[in-house]
């Protein structure tokens, strides 16, 4: 299995930095809102000590009671200023995020099927919903956490200084041991974020391949093995889950305990600078209010950076699949023909080990050809060649002349369909369902196909092709669900026909008759059958044998049987079995 890439840092900057250039205009609103906010905090702690000076002087209750106004005015106008700033920033997060789910939506849509394949569900699965839900937080939170927080510390450092620029240096008491924690905290975070993603990935894929293949693993015997593996996943992610974890426990402690130097330095060197006349108590006042007032803003920003980590770690995954090559345009040449010709074609996955070796194959236009052979000897790699969805290491595999991998990827679905043994329903009507291999298809078209493959369950349904499918609304049953697929293709209308052992869940009686109705339906066309049962190689023009990655044998029924080869071997084991 791979995984998909992740992105490196510069890639997820100019991200960063294009989401953010796509609302320049509403993201200088926010700030200027944010920074009136700021200024207008500002001024209670400068009018309290302004207070306390007049107080100290003699003042009477009318200068004190205007100066308390001021600040219940202040308080006010920076409770509207930040609420309509947030308010702002919320919605230019939203469109953020919604800009996101559609770049990523339409950069999964265009990955090649066979690196979706080899990367497997959880990796995907983890990307589409967890990474994408944390970069969401980040987009709508921690961003303007960031940028606020930011502007709001250095207002108040800023009018530390304009008090006393001696008092503003003390101010800065705890900022090298926060910045001396966060820099040790940042150079560790990221990789163990990613590796906690890609942990989480890995155990995803182990849940779901296990819970999808629950049967198989009960009737194998399995269910030991599945639960160690689930373990094995489990003590991995909990191991990278420590690791993040021992970086927080020692970042919080330090930064919590930097918070009350500042404050406690101020103190100290005021009061040695009141007693000589330095500054005024007033002065000295505003200035502990100030960074009083800066304890907020930083804990917020330094609560948010373990939440900033999380962040740029599932932007960079989830950037990460923009990635992969996308599947190849292709040529704009059409195929002079509809003949497949197979030379000299060898395939392997990610170990090297050739799984097909030197295949040779020729299929006539129109004709009938079933690949039988036992489980693992190649029949289903070589469906994938002859459908383009993979390319041959060596050899090549071409369509009326043009190599199939290098036609354009439109054309080569329009001529050449795939159908293997999985099948989806998605979440809509059985007009959506049908709809996607022919947008344009009339409803009695669409009847028209359910019929061809004898899909009787349709007469039972409510509401026709209105009738809702999925979760929550209608099931279908893996029977069923193979002969929407075969419905499908009956419309998309190819000229060659790849059937990966697409009847291979149907009962033997509703597999016979299935098959019957589609070998009517697309009498003409070229059917490659990857044979599951034998009556489908009986039915074939001709019969390729497969062992161990290579054709041992190819011809008629009849012919084979005569030679009394493996084929016949095959045949009286599965007649046998089948009286």
């Amino acid at each position: 299995m791979t995984a998909l890439p992740v992105a490196d840092r510069a890639t997820v900057r100019r991200a960063a930095q294009g989401l953010i250039s796509r609302d320049r205009r509403a993201f200088v609103i926010v700030l200027v809102l944010h920074s009136l906010g700021a200024v207008t905090g500002l001024a209670a702690p400068w009018l309290l000590g302004s207070i306390v000076d007049q107080v100290s002087a003699g003042a009477g209750a009318a200068a004190v009671d205007r100066l308390a106004l001021a600040i219940g005015l202040c308080v006010l106008a920076q409770g509207l200023l930040t609420r309509y700033a947030y308010y702002a920033g919320h919605r230019i997060g939203e469109r953020a995020l919604a800009r996101l789910r559609e770049d990523f939506v339409s950069r999964t849509l265009s990955l090649p099927v066979s690196a979706v394949e080899r990367a497997g569900t959880g990796d995907l699965t983890t990307r589409s919903s967890v990474d994408v839900t944390t970069v969401g937080t980040m987009v709508r939170e921690v961003v303007p956490v960031f940028v606020i927080a930011s502007a709001h510390l250095s207002l108040l450092f800023g009018a530390v200084f304009l008090l006393h620029p001696l008092l503003g240096v003390v101010a800065l008491a705890g900022l090298p041991s926060i910045y001396l924690v966060c820099r040790w905290y940042l150079r560790r975070a990221s990789a163990a974020y990613l590796a906690e993603g890609a942990a989480t990935a890995d155990l995803t894929d182990a849940l779901t391949t296990t819970a999808e293949g629950a049967r198989t693993v009960e009737a194998l015997r399995l269910t030991d093995n599945r639960i160690a593996h689930g373990t094995e996943r489990i003590g991995r992610l909990w191991a990278t889950r420590r690791r993040t974890l021992a970086l927080r426990s020692v970042f919080f402690p330090v930064v919590e305990a930097s918070y009350a130097v500042p404050v406690a330095a101020i103190l100290g060197v005021g009061g040695f600078l009141l007693t000589r006349g330095m500054v005024t108590l007033g002065e000295l006042v505003a200035a502990a209010l100030y960074l009083q007032q800066a304890t907020d803003p930083l804990d917020r920003l330094l609560q948010w950076v373990e939440q900033a980590q999380r962040g740029v770690a599932s932007f960079a995954r989830v950037l990460g699949v923009g990635q992969v090559p996308p599947e190849p345009r292709g040529h704009e040449a059409v195929p002079s023909g509809e003949q497949i010709v197979v030379r000299g074609a060898r395939y392997s996955y990610l170990d090297g080990r050739d799984v097909l070796h030197g295949i040779d194959l020729q299929v006539r236009p129109g004709e009938r050809l079933a690949i039988v052979g036992p489980s693992g000897a190649g029949k289903s790699t070589l469906a994938r060649l002859l459908a383009g969805v993979d390319a041959p290491r060596e050899g090549v595999v071409s369509l009326g002349g043009c190599p199939v991998t290098e036609l354009d990827p439109t054309e080569r679905r329009r001529q050449v369909a795939l159908v293997t043994q999985e099948h989806h329903v998605f979440i809509g009507s059985l007009r959506d369902n049908l709809a996607f291999a022919a947008p344009d298809a009339a409803d009695d078209q669409m009847r028209s196909a359910l019929a061809a493959v004898g899909a009787d369950w349709y007469d039972d349904l409510p509401n026709g092709l209105d009738t809702e499918l999925g979760d929550g609304a209608r099931e279908l049953g893996a029977a069923d669900a193979q002969q929407l697929a075969l419905a499908r293709l009956v419309l998309a209308d190819p000229h060659t026909l790849i059937l990966d052992e697409a009847t291979a869940a149907l009962d033997p009686t509703t597999a016979r008759r299935t098959e019957r109705a589609l070998a009517a339906v697309v009498t003409g066309r070229t059917v490659i059958a990857i044979a599951h049962r034998l009556n489908t190689a009986y039915d074939a023009d001709r019969v390729a044998v497969m062992e161990d990655g290579r054709i041992t044998e190819l011809g008629s029924h009849d012919e084979l049987i005569r030679a009394d080869g493996a084929y016949a071997a095959l045949w009286r084991s599965w007649h046998g079995s089948s009286r």
